[in-house]
């Protein structure tokens, strides 16, 4: 059984191509048949095959190293040697490949099922395509080409319509579970959850992909709680859910808190759009907080929200609708995505 892993180096290599043979036809009656050198075979390729069963990256962990096959030499009768078997690679879905050295994003394999990411070498010819009439007994033939080899960084960046975002304890995971299949686990002291958790909401005929992270707490930008540890996991997402907790007394700066540590992390994820919710209302009946709350965010749209009130988790699904169904035909107004580029993700690399 696999932790929960999402990010890991690993090194691969294409196979050589086979040589080309050099070999003349010899047979009872033709004692000089001429140059028969069959061709060498192809290498293998290293293949990503992306698999939907997939959720994590901890097989990667256990094999560090992955090669192709070499491609056989050729032989005599001008017969090709085999080409040397591929090497498949499994990832879940999301996942990029960056060069290990420099983090360069090498390939985003959102929507690839299968991608060839070093080519084998070519076989050698044999010697049977170097005769010619002024040369009749060619004695060479032609090396295969070598494979290519590469350490390379494979990340794991979750497809999410909307990511939650809050403080621990923000009643994020409640309302996931509330609103999907997940079963986040839920308890009264910080960070109960560690790992990203995803989740579907159907309504109203149409899926809605939910990514709850852990927690953010002030100070996360110099490492304080678990960090920026998982914040590229919402760098795809089409939005942003922020929760403010009605309950905590640091209420009215949360909102403050939460942008200024998501812009630490990436200037984009603050541009999302974003739906306001105000979780745990059903300890400010009066409304006093969320009053407050609205007045300090200067008549940004707010949704209070009580798991145990059913007009208010209404509320909150039709706005995620809104906002999903918005950004998308934003993206096909500007025929592009909504791919946050996380620029600052190098000093975040280190293997767990």
């Amino acid at each position: 059984m696999f932790g929960f892993s999402d990010e890991t180096y690993i090194d691969v290599a294409s196979g050589n191509g086979g040589n080309g043979c050099v070999s003349f036809h010899r047979e009872k009656f033709i004692p000089k048949g001429g140059p028969d050198g069959g061709d060498g075979g192809k290498g293998g390729d290293v293949v990503f095959v992306v698999r939907d069963n997939l959720r994590t990256l901890g097989h990667l962990k256990m094999v560090r190293t992955f090669r192709a096959e070499n491609g056989r030499p050729g032989q005599g009768d001008r017969c090709f040697g085999r080409c040397g078997a591929d090497v498949e690679i499994s990832v879940p879905p999301g996942t990029v490949i960056k060069d290990a050295d420099t983090g360069e994003l090498i390939k985003d394999l959102t929507g690839e099922s299968r991608w060839v990411f070093l080519k084998g070498g070519k076989g050698g010819l044999g010697n049977w395509h170097f005769r010619s009439s002024t040369r009749q007994t060619p004695r060479f033939a032609q090396s295969g080409e070598k494979g290519q080899e590469m350490r390379i960084g494979v990340e794991l960046l979750v497809i999410a319509d909307i990511g939650f975002v809050g403080f621990p304890n923000a009643g994020k995971s409640s309302l996931l579970n509330l609103l999907t299949n997940a079963r986040s686990k839920v308890a009264g002291y910080p960070f109960t959850t560690k790992i990203p958790q995803l989740g579907a909401m159907r309504y109203d005929g149409q899926d809605i992909i939910l990514a709850d992270i852990p927690g953010i707490i002030e100070g996360a930008s110099q490492g304080a709680g678990m960090g920026f540890k998982f914040l590229r996991h919402i760098s795809r997402t089409k939005a942003l859910a922020v929760f403010i907790d009605l309950s905590d007394e640091g209420y009215l700066s949360s909102y403050s808190i939460l942008m200024k540590e998501l812009e630490q992390f990436a200037p984009a994820l603050v541009s999302k759009p974003q739906v306001i919710i105000a979780s745990k209302a059903d300890e400010d009946l009066d409304g006093e907080r969320l009053g407050l709350l609205r007045a300090s965010l200067d008549g940004k749209e707010i949704h209070p929200l009580s798991v145990y009130m059913d007009e208010t988790v209404e509320d909150v699904k039709q706005a995620f609708i809104r906002v999903v169904c918005s950004s998308q035909e934003r993206k096909d107004a500007a025929d592009g995505g909504f791919t946050a580029v996380v620029d600052n993700e190098a000093e975040y690399r280190d293997e767990y």
